[in-house]
């Protein structure tokens, strides 16, 4: 149900007892995405095709470990299990004051997606053999939310020229640096 705000007089999804702060992300457009945790080895070994967002089921000490950084997605893969989509392998340190109700650091996460979107991505794992891993975790409008990547494997000289290339690239960013700095004391 949507609603107008009395002191904004903006339209809202809530009631006017609404928050300033957000009221003004609203008018600014911003988004509050606060990246938690990337997973930039998963660019080295595949190559993206595709990426979605998914939410995740999670308990109240994973959510404060998150918040405090204390998470890894470096061996984290998705499996389709029983027609549901899980996160695998994907370690968050115990909470310090989490005491005997605190989780599993290794447990198996569910994805939340459509029925449809688990389908088709298990079809192009079992029929194009593509993998599905984690790219990034983030928090957006407080709730936490996995972008999942469909990747194909690289091969050990595709890793190579990928290699090239970003070496290249940092030896003309250096050559333009020094160039200008040799411009701008000329000057």
């Amino acid at each position: 149900m949507w609603t107008v705000c009395i002191t904004t007089r903006f339209v809202t999804g809530w009631c006017c007892l609404c928050n300033k702060k957000d009221m003004q992300d609203m008018k600014t457009g911003s988004s509050n995405n606060k990246v938690a945790a990337n997973n930039r080895r998963v660019y080295h070994d595949y190559f993206i095709d595709e990426t979605l967002e998914g939410g995740l089921v999670l308990l109240g000490t994973e959510v404060k470990s998150i918040r405090q950084g204390e998470l890894s997605l470096q061996e984290s893969y998705l499996q389709v299990i029983d027609g549901e989509l899980f996160l695998l392998g994907m370690h968050i340190r115990p909470y310090e004051q989490g005491n005997r109700f605190n989780h599993d650091p290794l447990r198996p996460r569910k994805i939340l997606l459509h029925k449809r979107e688990i389908n088709r991505l298990r079809s192009l794992v079992q029929e194009k053999s593509m993998t599905l891993v984690p790219t990034k975790l983030y928090f957006k409008n407080g709730k936490i939310k996995v972008e999942i990547g469909v990747a194909r494997g690289k091969k050990l000289v595709d890793k190579r020229e990928d290699l090239k290339k970003k070496d290249a690239e940092r030896r003309m960013a250096d050559a333009l640096k020094q160039r200008s700095r040799a411009e701008s004391s000329m000057v």
